[in-house]
């Protein structure tokens, strides 16, 4: 059973707020409760992905990753939000269709050391998985492939780019968008009948998104301090990015002198 004032208090989310999202109270704790029973069944689910296709980190090009299930509360967090920013889009969810509008139920962070690194995970990644233009998903309802067998990539792969990254991204394999000061790639997965979405960043920008979103995103983005503050870590994460590129690139010419 969800708590509506503590909930709302522990979200800084208001009366008006919930109002405006047009979501019933009632409707949005019957999906707390169906996704509470559903939690472990998810974690399975993910733990199978993992050993399945990333627990040999060498093959898959990686250097880590860790997963996850969604906090129940931060679902019915994102349904609001979502109902409110991205109406026409959400607004046929209930509790009976939830799973085939979320598709981050299910996340894996796949991390890399260098940020170049990422083409290698995505030859892997697009080998093991169908990658069909034909079966992206548009409508969350009627191009739900309801066949659990059917394991392919669900939406064309996409980078959220920072200025300079231009060099590092090749868009004919992936969909470039600009994120600011937010850097990540993403993959939606069809797997065993569910989403399950791979995020891929370098170590140093995982450490500043942790930071940014358990101060910042999503209940305090309105808090200029907080931005600034988090901004300036974004910036020192990207300096040391572009470190550790050149400290490869500095390795690279010495071995290379070394053979000769």
């Amino acid at each position: 059973m969800l708590d509506k004032k503590e909930f709302l208090d522990e979200y800084n989310i208001d009366e008006e707020e919930l109002r405006e999202s047009e979501m019933a109270w009632e409707e949005l704790e019957a999906i707390y409760d169906d996704y509470t029973t559903k939690t472990e069944m998810f974690r399975d689910i993910g733990k199978d992905f993992v050993n399945d296709y990333l627990y040999d980190i060498e093959k898959a090009g990686i250097h880590s990753y860790r997963y996850r299930t969604k906090e129940p509360k931060h679902l019915i967090e994102k349904i609001i939000r979502k109902r409110r920013t991205a109406r026409e889009r959400f607004a046929h969810i209930n509790r009976e269709n939830y799973e085939k509008y979320l598709t981050d139920l299910i996340g894996i962070r796949v991390f890399f050391l260098y940020r170049e690194d990422w083409v290698h995970f995505h030859k892997y990644i697009t080998t093991v998985f169908e990658n069909n233009p034909e079966f992206y998903v548009e409508d969350r309802l009627k191009d739900f492939d309801e066949n659990p067998e059917h394991n392919y990539i669900a939406e064309r792969p996409k980078v959220y780019k920072r200025s300079g990254d231009e060099k590092i991204y090749d868009g004919n394999l992936l969909e470039i968008r600009s994120g600011g000061i937010y850097r990540s790639l993403h993959y939606i997965i069809k797997y065993r009948g569910y989403y399950v979405e791979i995020q891929c960043r370098t170590l140093f920008e995982e450490g500043w998104s942790e930071i940014d979103h358990d101060i910042v995103y999503p209940y305090y983005q309105d808090d200029e301090m907080l931005k600034d503050f988090s901004t300036i870590l974004n910036r020192l994460s990207g300096v040391a990015d572009e470190m550790s590129s050149y400290f490869r690139r500095i390795k690279k010419e010495k071995e290379s002198q070394e053979l000769k």
